[in-house]
């Protein structure tokens, strides 16, 4: 069929401009239907294109950081809809580029089209990806400029050079940014060992040493940084320049060459003063000894000196000990202390914005990338274009779509895309995923174009809801549709978490205890398995001796007079500091001094009833000093666990929540241990990424890599055994889900 506009032809997939508004761009859109209405008027049917800014990418953010997108580069959708006939304003020249071409030949492909294109993009969960395989990709203006073998690569279900079979004989690299104590990583890689591809994390960067510490601990063979962000990425290119010069150019010197010349250097006469060096033992980028001098740094082990004599030194007083600092950059390279660009297969990381928390009166509206707390989501963009991985994980806190019509969330899809990236947003509610809290959260995807986009996995669980979304984004949400009636597992509450934990007191000092009952739930069976039953192979797949004993069931101690208040909130649900005598409830549910009680005093001769409590939000909170209870969910594990503006005491005793019940509420299995004084470890455990949440993502990363995903859509159900607990009874596995159910 064709149609005739202003003495043109138009066939069937030609790709024309479309009448927009006044003082708009024409629209940009494809030709797949001519017909006649119902008026007898000529209409056509087009599916659209999308501009970049036509994107969730809004036009201010096109230039921003130095990565620019191409103006030439549409997005094909699958959004049709009819338009009158006369609506078409002419044909252009839209052809299809292979999204793996290299940017030098796209440049030659693409010079004499009006547009290309190599992604297809979905409001929905503001996915840019491959288009899908039974999308030809060719309009009929396309063909003239690439070959058919050069277009489309993305028709084969397998991606051309990648092969399920081998995706799994080694293991998947990780490099954990801004990782806390491990939680994110700790689950990608769980959920990962559930879809039978091994992930490891390789590498870990942050800033908190009691942080760094826990991680440590229970990935022991992982290299960690106790470092900023920026540092570690001024380090990867010294590293890599250093590796460049003394391996890639030269090759590797073998061990008895490395030892040879250090001999050699040794016969050579020391002045008295010098010192001599043994060997280099670290490297780190900065100003480790706070002299005002930053640049690159070694570790120091000096002849004849302990460890504890160990300094760190800048490289240009090391100019005249150019053998061990060959040494020891062969010896990083063969151990793989630093990620080389091309070497990382994930990275994951949520980037802190602090600039946009609700506390920051400064707030910068129009541009938050002018504020320096908001930094660190530029400098995570930063090094995923250095290393280039595979796949790229963020997560962060929902107002990241809320503050500044959601600027830093569609910042991090802009830099995904520029840098050639399949990119997937969504929101997703931790409580979906077996968890008593409901924590939402947004996490965003990246993938190679060579790779498969991973989906984001659907609920496991129903969930006691809260919060809200913001309307740019509501068709983010990670959820059934609405005409689905899913069969999901009751939502848990506090008592599934946390009722086998034995009672302790406000003063509690043993980081390690026993058990004294078993799990009542399945909830707490499952998250009481070993390392091995987990599928947690950080420590080779043996468990740690120390698996069956609890950890960190300690409370945050509180002062004489906050403990003698929470010993007056009554044991009962719903109770306050509401309840407490001299406090009266008025009118529009605001408390206010009782006129009949004269104020109460506690033994330090300090109120019982703190004004701050009755202030707090005018006088209408609930929170301070608030009793959670058996059949309730939390609303988010937070870092701070003093009572006076939450609701955080323990539903039977007179304490808050401990560091391990906190812990159970984000999913840590109970053999991961932390490490640092009791308000460092809440704060790491407040901080952390929900374990479930993150165990779920990497189940879907794990099909991903292994190209088992079907289907083009945005979603993925978990497999049963996402929740199921298998128990030895009588020789026989037995499945919880049936037992609970």
């Amino acid at each position: 069929m064709s149609a005739s506009v202003d003495n043109v032809i138009y066939q069937l997939n030609d790709d024309v401009y479309v009448k927009a508004g006044p003082n708009e761009e024409h629209y940009i859109g494809r030709i797949t239907e001519f017909f006649e209405g119902l008026d007898q008027g000529s209409y056509f049917t087009c599916q659209w294109f999308f501009r970049t800014e036509d994107t969730v990418i809004s036009p201010k953010l096109l230039n921003v950081h130095d990565r620019r997108h191409d103006h030439k580069r549409v997005f094909l959708s699958e959004e049709r809809n009819d338009n009158m006939i006369d609506c078409i304003v002419s044909k252009i020249n839209i052809i299809h580029v292979d999204p793996n071409t290299a940017p030098q030949a796209k440049a030659q492909f693409t010079k004499d089209c009006d547009y290309y294109y190599d992604m297809s993009y979905s409001v929905a969960y503001s996915t840019f990806a491959n288009l899908p395989a039974d999308n030809d990709g060719v309009s009929s203006s396309a063909s003239s400029n690439i070959s058919d073998d050069a277009i489309d690569s993305s028709k084969e279900t397998q991606l051309p050079g990648f092969h399920a079979s081998d995706a799994h004989t080694e293991t998947a690299s990780l490099l954990d940014l801004y990782s806390g104590c491990g939680a994110m990583s700790t689950g990608l890689c769980l959920g990962a060992a559930l879809s039978n591809f091994k992930l490891e994390t390789r590498w870990a960067v942050d800033m908190n040493e009691y942080a760094c510490e826990s991680l440590k601990y229970n990935h022991p063979r992982s290299k960690v940084r106790n470092e900023k962000a920026e540092d570690f990425f001024a380090l990867l290119k010294e590293w890599n320049a250093l590796c460049k010069k003394y391996i890639i150019q030269k090759g590797i010197t073998s061990e008895s060459e490395v030892a040879q010349s250090l001999t050699d250097d040794e016969d050579e006469p020391l002045s008295e003063d010098t010192y001599e060096v043994e060997k280099l033992l670290d490297i780190c980028f900065g100003d480790p000894n706070s002299t005002g001098q930053v640049g690159l740094w070694f570790k120091v082990r000096w002849k004849g000196y302990d460890l504890s004599y160990d300094t760190w030194e800048p490289i240009d007083g090391l100019r005249d000990c150019p053998h061990y600092i060959k040494a020891f950059v062969e010896r990083g390279y063969r151990e793989n202390i630093l990620p080389l660009p091309g070497t990382v297969d994930v990275i994951c990381g949520g980037p802190p914005c602090q600039g946009i928390s609700g506390f920051n009166r400064f707030r910068k509206h129009e541009d938050p990338l002018k504020d320096e707390k908001n930094k660190q989501m530029v400098v995570f963009m930063d090094i995923v274009e250095y290393l280039n991985p595979k796949y790229v994980l963020m997560e962060n806190v929902v107002d990241i779509l809320k503050f500044a019509d959601g600027f830093l969330g569609r910042y991090a899809l802009s830099q995904l895309v520029a840098m050639n990236y399949q990119a997937r947003l969504g929101l997703m509610v931790a409580g979906c995923y077996g968890l008593p809290q409901f924590r939402m959260r947004v996490f965003i995807w990246g993938a190679l174009p060579s790779m498969v986009l991973p989906k984001f996995p659907l609920p496991t669980h129903d969930v006691v809801k809260r919060g809200v979304v913001p309307n740019a984004f509501e068709q983010s949400v990670v959820a059934y549709d609405e005409t689905e009636a899913p069969r999901l597992r009751n939502a848990l509450f506090l008592s599934d978490a946390i009722s086998d934990l034995p009672e302790v007191g406000n003063d509690q000092p043993k980081d390690v205890m026993d058990f004294i009952v078993g799990p009542k739930t399945e909830f707490q069976r499952y998250i009481r398995l070993n390392r091995k039953a987990m599928m947690d192979y950080s420590f080779d797949g043996e468990a740690d001796s120390g698996e069956s004993k609890l950890f960190d069931h300690q409370p945050l101690r509180l002062n004489d007079d906050d403990y003698e208040r929470v010993q007056q909130i009554p044991l009962e649900k719903g109770a306050n500091f509401r309840d407490l005598r001299g406090v009266k409830v008025g009118i529009n549910n605001t408390v206010e001094w009782d006129p009949d009680v004269p104020r109460v005093l506690l033994s330090s001769g300090k109120p019982l009833v703190p004004d701050y409590a009755m202030s707090f939000i005018k006088g209408k909170s609930l929170k301070p000093f608030g009793r959670l209870w058996w059949d309730e969910t939390v609303p988010t594990v937070v870092t701070r666990a003093e009572p006076h503006n939450q609701i955080i005491l323990h539903p039977s005793q007179a304490r808050v929540l401990t560091i391990r019940e906190n812990a159970r509420l984000q999913g840590f299995p109970d053999y991961y241990r932390l490490f640092g004084p009791i308000k460092q470890k809440y704060m790491q455990v407040g901080n952390a990424v929900a374990v479930p949440v993150a165990r779920a993502l990497g189940y879907s990363l794990g099909m991903a890599y292994l190209g088992r995903l079907d289907g083009d859509g945005p979603l993925i159900k978990l497999p049963k055994s996402f929740t199921r607990t298998s128990v030895f009874s009588e020789g026989q596995d037995v499945d919880m889900e049936e037992v609970f159910d």
